[in-house]
């Protein structure tokens, strides 16, 4: 049983007691607690909140519960059913709604599912709006509204093809191209929402396309992190099925993974650089990724002479630190573009039809365009931690031993940038770890340089 109360949102695991888990009263309490906080907020009579889920099975329930809280508070709601992360995100910007749900526990395994908070926007809500939210909730500081206000609920479960539509007016996705390539691309969408949205997209982009694991029914085929380990059912077919590549995303379609006509991994991290190139290419400006993400986005940018920033992880901070700088594309390195022409959220859908105009403008095959970007190699490793473990005494000894001649960040938890290398320790915002994440220039020097810093933080808790 878990229950895992954030800024970034509420998540937790199906069945439990209350309080330990994500139960029934727990989902109505931290909903209440949202929508009490948007009224809060607003000052308008009538509020709206758009609300769709990823395909888990605990799915339905979730939004059963959510949506009767939010019209017993006097809150009319737009429900998109099943959806994506992103589709939700370009709902509430495009309807002008007050604030938005998503129903999903993104990469987490079945029996997971969570409330991800969004803005007036689209975008997530940021830390200071979090801690007012879990104080609502924590008082109990909200109150239902009698029967002749209750909210409405209108349904629309046309919202995939709107944020398609959306997507095909962009002026870098080259629909011409892409449907003259005639490209075969094989798609697992882990029996989620992806396995209805991405072949209405590559439809219109005339692309043929063959399906794995893309009955949206929430019966994860694997592990539903689209991490190189899980994907050898993909990675067999791609090859089988003499494909130009693979499409994998994960539950709520806001992280893409590629899969090269070998059957070899073009690289999560690479998705972001290789579709930053493009958009360079044609489009210079400011790039942006988190800390945590490959160094390669900045050699791309410095390749344009454009400039390149690192923000804290949490797709919060990178949107904050891309608005500031003006960037014209950011995300992070586990797969999630940001492309701010369309809005400002990780996005798939957006990523895939960016990435095969590049292909196709490429003119070569998917393997060929990975080896023009520099070869790195990535380390992620994690320690578990108890309540008696003071992190921010570990990082500062840390900081204090190899400040003398390197690059030192302290904007989330400890980065050391090195020569060739760095190495970023920071305290998880969903789970009780330290995550520690390198990256070199082979895959045994991130190992070593990972390991070498377990060592020291296991010396330090002891």
């Amino acid at each position: 049983m878990v229950l895992i109360k954030s800024i970034s949102g509420i998540r937790g695991t199906i069945g439990g007691c209350v309080g330990k888990s994500l139960s029934p009263l727990d989902i109505v309490k931290f909903t209440a607690a949202f929508g009490t906080w948007i009224k809060n907020k607003s000052d308008k009579k009538n509020i709206k909140i758009v609300i769709g889920r990823d395909a888990r099975i605990s799915g339905e329930m979730v939004m059963n519960l959510s949506l009767a809280t939010l019209q017993a508070l006097g809150i009319d709601v737009l429900n998109l059913g099943l959806s994506t992360t992103p589709t939700v995100e370009l709902a509430v910007a495009m309807e002008k709604a007050d604030g938005g749900i998503v129903l999903t526990a993104s990469h987490n395994p079945k029996e997971w599912n969570a409330l991800k908070l969004l803005n007036n926007k689209g975008e997530f809500i940021d830390s200071s709006d979090g801690i007012e939210v879990l104080d609502i909730a924590e008082k109990n500081f909200f109150e239902f509204v009698n029967i002749d206000l209750l909210g409405k609920c209108l349904n629309n479960d046309d919202y995939i093809n709107i944020h398609i539509d959306e997507i095909l007016k962009l002026d870098l996705v080259d629909v011409s191209s892409i449907k003259n390539k005639k490209f075969k691309v094989v798609i697992d969408a882990v029996n989620s929402s992806g396995g209805i949205a991405i072949p209405l997209l590559l439809e219109k982009l005339g692309v043929n396309y063959i399906k794995l694991n893309c009955v949206p029914d929430g019966n994860f085929a694997h592990n539903p992190e689209p991490l190189a380990e899980n994907l050898n059912e993909i990675s067999k077919l791609v090859v089988s099925e003499n494909a130009d590549l693979g499409i994998v995303v994960d539950p709520d379609v806001d992280r893409l993974a590629l899969i090269n006509e070998d059957g070899s991994m073009f690289g999560e991290e690479y998705t972001l650089v290789s579709i930053a190139d493009y958009i360079l290419s044609i489009t210079p400006g400011n790039t942006v990724s988190n800390l945590s993400s490959s160094r390669a986005l900045k050699d791309i940018s410095d390749k344009y002479n454009c400039e390149y920033e690192a923000s804290a992880v949490g797709e919060v901070n990178v949107v904050k630190t891309m608005k500031r700088n003006n960037a014209v594309i950011g995300g992070e390195g586990n797969g999630g573009i940001i492309y701010p022409n369309l809005h400002y959220g990780r996005d798939s859908l957006v990523g895939i039809a960016l990435f095969l105009s590049h292909l196709a403008n490429k003119n070569i095959k998917c393997s060929k365009l990975r080896s023009l970007y520099p070869n790195y190699y990535m380390s992620k490793k994690k320690i578990e931690l108890n309540d008696k473990v003071d992190l921010d005494k570990i990082l500062e000894k840390l900081k204090s031993k190899f400040i003398n001649s390197n690059e030192i960040s302290t904007i989330d938890g400890l980065k050391i940038n090195f020569q060739n290398e760095w190495i970023h320790l920071r305290k998880s915002n969903t789970e009780p770890i330290i995550r520690i994440y390198s990256e070199s220039i082979s895959e045994k020097n991130a190992n070593d340089l990972a390991d070498k810093f377990i060592s020291e933080i296991k010396k330090m808790i002891v």
